[in-house]
């Protein structure tokens, strides 16, 4: 592998946090379901969707999908760092800082768990 560098990383994230943080221009400061950046140190996301898949099974099964959705960012607008850290057998992105609205290239919204 030539080139290690991840160009965008996936973040779940509760569609009320994100559109307040969208329409007031602020950073997004959520950390993970019910916990912010300032509790956790960092923002999980995920490298791909196979990651996301696991985390919205472990962690977010009680959470209609409609009230989630997925966030696409662009590495290079961040202004704090990413870390890849392994969490249990796999490695996971951490962002160490607040999202940058602009950052955000993308909003999906979760397929419904099968």
């Amino acid at each position: 592998m030539t080139d290690a560098t991840q160009q965008t990383l996936l973040h779940i994230a509760e569609r009320r946090h994100w559109e307040s943080a969208r329409d007031s221009g602020v950073s997004y400061t959520m950390s993970t379901l019910g916990r912010t950046l300032d509790e956790e140190g960092f923002v999980h996301c995920s490298s791909d969707m196979g990651q996301v898949d696991g985390v919205l099974g472990r962690f977010y099964g009680a959470v209609p999908r409609s009230d989630l959705v997925l966030l696409v960012i662009d590495v290079a607008r961040l202004d704090a760092p990413v870390r890849h850290e392994p969490v249990g057998d796999e490695v996971f992105p951490h962002v160490y800082g607040p999202i940058p609205v602009s950052a955000v290239i993308d909003v999906r919204s979760l397929p419904e768990s099968r």
